[in-house]
């Protein structure tokens, strides 16, 4: 049975799509953009403090379905620009110091309103 998770702690869907959903212990977390929750506008500055709120919006979504980054087992990172993958790997690794998950990243031509990284993720129980 499919679950929906919601929380008020991450960005609102701007679009037909649930923040996340649980499937037989697997949770499955939409791509995050870096959107503040609290303002919902994009946090100033660039890749750095873009991806940490996407970090962020992450860890809000897990914790509100019971889950933690020791849970993830694949990321997918999607960049405007693969010159920025090496600062988003930066903050990326911060969120996971020991047995980091699976993970792509790729090189996208546009990301929703103009992001700069999108993340979307995986995790099980």
């Amino acid at each position: 049975m499919k679950k929906i998770i919601s929380t008020p702690d991450a960005p609102k869907s701007i679009g037909p799509y649930s923040q996340a959903t649980i499937v037989n212990g697997m949770l499955f977390i939409s791509g995050q953009i870096p959107i503040d929750p609290a303002t919902g506008k994009f946090v100033e500055g660039g890749i750095t403090e873009q991806t940490e709120q996407v970090m962020k919006n992450i860890h809000a979504i897990l914790n509100a379905a019971g889950y933690a980054f020791s849970d993830v087992v694949k990321s997918t990172c999607l960049l405007s620009d693969m010159d920025n993958f090496a600062a988003m790997n930066v903050v990326y690794g911060k969120f996971y110091p020991e047995n980091p998950p699976a993970r792509a990243a790729y090189a996208v031509v546009k990301l929703p309103m103009g992001a700069l990284v999108e993340i979307e993720t995986i995790a099980g129980k």
